[in-house]
């Protein structure tokens, strides 16, 4: 495709606070944030509803101001630009929207030519541009087609050819997958991806679904209550989530401790269970060996190991048989290096009768 490549955008928050007021009451949607995304990066901002995550996107593309604080675009804080300056400054800015926002009475192809008409581009140099741009979307024979002909995964890559008619160096996605189904949401993943990657333009992906966050993000700011509670790459956040709201997003993908039914049917049988975190730095398996050696039968009963960004982690849950002061020093050993804990069966036994009174 004849899109040049960027060097992508930086972006950048410096104690930007904004508070909105009905004349009664003060709401702070955005408190204090600090964050800085790198030219050619993928953040992944993620929170539930109310969190401050839309009105954060709308900073970027000077459609809010901030309250106080800054917001960077190359360096250049933008909160004091006129509007005319705010204009061009939104050329180099696409967007991608939840409910696709194409225009219904236009053809797919005029749906991604109308940004090339506000912009003065001539006609012939449009078509050579839709073209290409309906080609690199995967919607090369759908041209002619208008909205309620596509389907919703067809209509979100009208909206990132769209986007990219421009030739923006950064590409702004609001929960841009949350309507698609699941199957259709990792294809438009793939091509944020190829956008990211062919291109070199910097993406800012809103989201609440950490699946999103997981397949295409480099680094992830979770946010809670206007705050960015936790910034890191997407492996530290998903292998030790330091904060109650990151541990709850990272759980609806990781599932890897068994539930109160499981750990019962488990707990039935015998040996002690043992919940273990697993990094390439945890000792596990040079451990094992050496319990093995002591008479301690391991076996895994639950859990599993994920690749993410090339780095390997996981939690799984081990049944350990043999004698007492063998499994306790192997217990104790692991703990210096990584997370372990007994799953008690005592405590397991109440939380069954409390949840059968």
């Amino acid at each position: 495709m004849a899109t040049p490549h960027t060097a992508g955008t930086r972006v950048e928050f410096r104690h930007v606070t904004k508070i909105f007021s009905n004349g009664q009451k003060e709401t702070k949607a955005l408190d204090d944030i600090n964050l800085t995304v790198e030219p050619g990066e993928i953040l992944g901002v993620i929170g539930y509803s109310g969190a401050g995550k839309s009105t954060l996107v709308r900073m970027i593309n000077g459609l809010d101001t901030p309250t106080s604080g800054e917001v960077l675009i190359d360096g250049t804080d933008i909160v004091p630009l006129p509007e005319r300056k705010l204009r061009t400054l939104r050329s180099s800015i696409g967007m991608i929207f939840q409910q696709f926002n194409l225009f219904t009475s236009r053809s797919a192809a005029a749906n991604v030519e109308y940004p090339l008409k506000l912009a003065g581009v001539p006609k012939a140099e449009r078509k050579k541009r839709v073209a290409e741009l309906l080609d690199f979307v995967g919607l090369g024979d759908k041209g002619k087609n208008y909205p309620e002909q596509l389907s919703g995964g067809q209509k979100q890559r009208v909206g990132i050819a769209r986007a990219l008619a421009t030739n923006p160096s950064l590409l702004l996605a609001d929960e841009a997958t949350s309507a698609l189904d699941p199957e259709t949401t990792l294809d438009v993943l793939e091509l944020l991806r190829r956008v990211n990657k062919e291109l070199g333009i910097t993406i800012v992906v809103i989201t609440h679904e950490m699946g999103v966050v997981r397949a295409i993000a480099d680094k992830v700011a979770v946010m809670e209550s206007g705050r960015v509670v936790e910034y890191n790459d997407v492996y530290h956040v998903f292998s030790d989530p330091q904060t109650a709201v990151a541990q709850r997003f990272v759980q609806t993908t990781l599932r890897n401790e068994p539930d109160q039914v499981e750990s019962e049917s488990l707990l039935a049988e015998d040996g002690r269970l043992f919940t273990i975190e697993l990094t390439e730095h945890s000792g596990f398996f040079d451990a094992v060996g050496d319990a093995r050696a002591a008479g301690v039968g391991i076996g895994i009963v639950h859990g599993g190991v994920t690749t993410l960004k090339e780095h390997s982690f996981g939690k799984i849950t081990v049944r350990l048989t043999g004698p007492d002061d063998a499994i306790n020093s192997f217990a104790e050993r692991l703990s210096h290096t990584t997370e372990i804990s007994e799953i008690d069966r005592d405590e397991v036994a109440r939380q069954a009768l409390g949840g059968n009174r």
